[in-house]
């Protein structure tokens, strides 16, 4: 076994990025560790780079240039290998072929809880802040180690084997980590479903997975509200022919039916050992699959690997937040998010780290329970999305000062670009000027952090709501809209990247050809973000936001298409086109624009049933905030509706509206824009 050691690789790694090294030949080198780069991929450093060993440009000049140098020996440092890797790397855009530390076999459970029980037992993992405040409950990696193999020990009673997809439907818990962790030990796929989605999303995913076990909970508990988890499930399963058994753990006391599939799960881990043999894992075996809206209908499964994902979540949680041991890391992201899985889950416990569970909302019992929670908790990285800093602003400065919030060294932003305002709220307020603020770019296509300010050196500066510097191996480019690469700084186009970094989605499960469409075909050679971004004159990065059909709501993404499907049900609704437009809580709302049949009901009863629809189909941050009935929609002469022009008039940019020579009739946009404008004069507010 190459075992190697976190504190020994990350120190090392850290000290190099201080100045005390900066020479790959300074890192241990694997024996027969090769690489093999395709024609397909861009090694070069960047052009700016020209900076002392062992500082940030000149590492980062490193990683791009050599990336088998500057990876291999981190993976075998950090990671507990069963079986060495023989390949840092293989990877070819071209194909979509990406892959890591091939040959290399390994447990993810075993370097999230095993190497650490070895040294440090007692030491605590989980701090789980329950919904009522001032109810954590601290789980040490020994108890979350003998929960994970009764767990683990449960599926496999239950026949769920290596390469099996299990589906987890839970709220923020210690057990829905054990669940993941468990799946992981025994070499089996989870696919955690956000438990806000509603039957019908949660059937499929289940089904587009074909998982066979579902792990959920009787109840949930959130902002004081009891959530019917168990209901959900049973109505979803009903459209699930793959689910032979439901696994119901119960958080809260009150009893549900049981049928035929359900299966109490503690009573059965009760009964099993407390110890499990985990399954070796070769590198590039899936370790989960996790759905994402995309501007076409179906959700798509993004397939994360072993090795490379968990290697990646782990640098980044220890670099861009500064983590080191001893300290309480709060990430409030729930766990059916890709943020929940890399910084609540897989990067910290990976290192070593204390990791809180926020199973709450920031405003309940009142708008101080993250201060609260960060003074009692004594946290120290915190980590949240935009939208609920602007919630919070607005309930003002007195809810934050309340409490004492002098642990905090780190806070972060993710999900979306964070507003001026918000970034200096956050900053100043919650901060008190002296924390370091972070605001990270990155997706569950990435797997982890890929642009944010830092890892840089000490005292670079930090400029407001920007995400500034690519993380190690990272080469963004801006693209231009004929697919040519813009050189040079104050440019804007789309951010692409010319080669593959460890963390990366491998595939979208079960169809590799709508990969390679989505991501690799508008711009070969390169992975598309689908965002557009601009290089400022200093060289740094700022997010500008979506070029596709996909709306960020509240920092979830859901594509136009999938809310334009769900509305298409109603039988009084033949056409509908759903655009996003600026909200200032969410960031970004769902406006949609309807043709009803003649002689439809009232428009308003139509509107609130629409509503129903979607919250019943998707989910209810999904449901547009604005629902306009119009006599037609904007369409090309060849039937395509155009998106942005009802875009320019609900932002007020009708005095710019481009090319409208493909307008079948462009008297349509006056005729929306009267209409629009009545919808107004009734709605102030909205």
């Amino acid at each position: 076994m190459a075992a190697g050691s976190l504190g020994r690789g990350l120190g090392r790694f850290l000290g190099s990025l201080r100045g005390r090294l900066g020479q790959a030949a300074g890192w241990p080198s694997g024996a027969n560790v090769t690489s093999r780069r395709s024609s397909g991929s861009s090694g070069g450093a960047p052009a700016s780079v020209a900076a002392q060993p062992g500082s940030y440009s000149a590492l980062s000049a490193q990683a791009a240039r050599e990336p088998d140098a500057f990876w291999g020996p981190l993976a075998q440092d950090t990671l507990v290998w069963d079986t060495p890797y023989h390949t840092v790397w293989d990877c070819d855009f071209s194909s979509g072929k990406i892959g890591w530390f091939l040959g290399g076999q390994l447990n993810v459970s075993v370097n999230c809880l095993d190497k650490h029980v070895q040294k440090s037992p007692e030491s605590i993992a989980l701090i789980w802040e329950q919904d009522e405040p001032g109810t954590e409950v601290k789980i040490t990696y020994r108890e979350l180690l003998e929960t994970t193999c009764r767990l683990a020990n449960t599926l496999k009673k239950h026949e769920v084997r290596r390469g099996d997809r299990v589906a987890i439907y839970m709220p923020v818990s210690p057990i829905a980590v054990a669940a993941m962790l468990a799946c992981a030990r025994i070499g089996a796929v989870h696919t955690v479903v956000f438990a806000g989605f509603s039957a019908e999303s949660l059937a499929g995913r289940i089904n587009d997975a074909k998982c066979e076990v579902v792990i959920t909970v009787n109840q949930g508990l959130r902002g004081g509200r009891v959530l019917e988890l168990k209901k959900i499930v049973d109505e979803a399963v009903k459209l699930c022919p793959t689910v032979r058994r439901v696994l119901v753990a119960h958080r809260t006391d009150k009893k549900v039916p049981m049928g035929n599939l359900d299966v109490p799960l503690e009573q059965e881990m009760a009964k099993e050992d407390p110890a499990c043999t985990p399954e070796s894992m070769g590198s590039e075996d899936m370790l989960f699959l996790l759905y994402t809206s995309g501007s076409t209908g179906m959700p798509k499964g993004l397939v994360h690997t072993q090795a490379g994902y968990l290697l990646y979540a782990a640098l980044t949680h220890k670099l861009v937040f500064d983590y080191k041991p001893g300290d309480v890391f709060g990430c409030v992201a729930d766990i059916g998010w890709i943020t929940g899985h890399s910084y609540v889950v897989y990067g910290p416990l990976c290192n070593g780290a204390t990791t809180v569970l926020f199973e709450s909302t920031p405003v309940y019992p009142n708008a101080g329970r993250y201060w609260e929670m960060v003074e009692r908790l004594q946290i120290n990285q915190f980590y949240c999305a935009p939208t609920a800093v602007r919630l919070l602003l607005k309930y003002g400065d007195a809810w934050v000062k309340k409490y004492d919030r002098s642990s905090l060294r780190t806070l972060g932003s993710v999900g979306e670009p964070i507003n001026h305002e918000a970034w200096e709220w956050l900053h100043k307020v919650v901060g008190d000027n002296r924390c370091t603020l972070v605001d990270t770019w990155w997706q569950t296509e990435t797997g982890g952090i890929c642009i944010s300010p830092r890892p840089s050196e000490e005292g670079a500066e930090i400029i407001p709501s920007m995400a500034m510097r690519p993380f190690f191996g990272i080469i963004p480019v801006v693209m231009d809209e004929k697919g040519s690469t813009m050189e040079g700084n104050d440019v804007s186009g789309v951010l692409c990247f010319p080669q593959a970094w460890p963390g990366m989605a491998r595939t979208i499960y079960g169809s590799h050809s709508r990969f390679m469409t989505t991501y690799f075909t508008d711009y070969p050679g390169h992975y598309c973000t689908g965002d557009g971004v601009h290089r400022t004159k200093e060289g740094y990065y700022q997010i500008t936001g979506r070029i596709d059909d996909v709306i960020n709501i509240s920092g979830h993404r859901v594509g136009t298409a999938e809310i334009e499907d769900a509305i298409a049900d109603h039988p009084s609704v033949p056409e509908t086109a759903v655009i996003g437009y600026p909200h200032d809580i969410k960031g970004e709302a769902a406006f949609a624009f309807i043709v009803l049949k003649t002689g439809a009901d009232d428009t308003d009863v139509v509107a609130r049933e629409l509503k129903s629809l979607v919250a019943t189909k998707i989910a209810k941050y999904a449901v547009p905030d604005q629902i306009l009935v119009v006599k037609r929609l904007p369409k090309t002469r060849s039937g395509k509706v155009m998106r942005r022009l009802l875009r320019k008039i609900v932002t007020n940019k009708t005095q710019d509206l481009g090319d409208i020579t493909t307008l079948e009739d462009p008297n349509v946009i006056e005729e929306i824009l009267t209409t629009y404008q009545k919808y107004k004069d009734r709605s102030p507010n909205s």
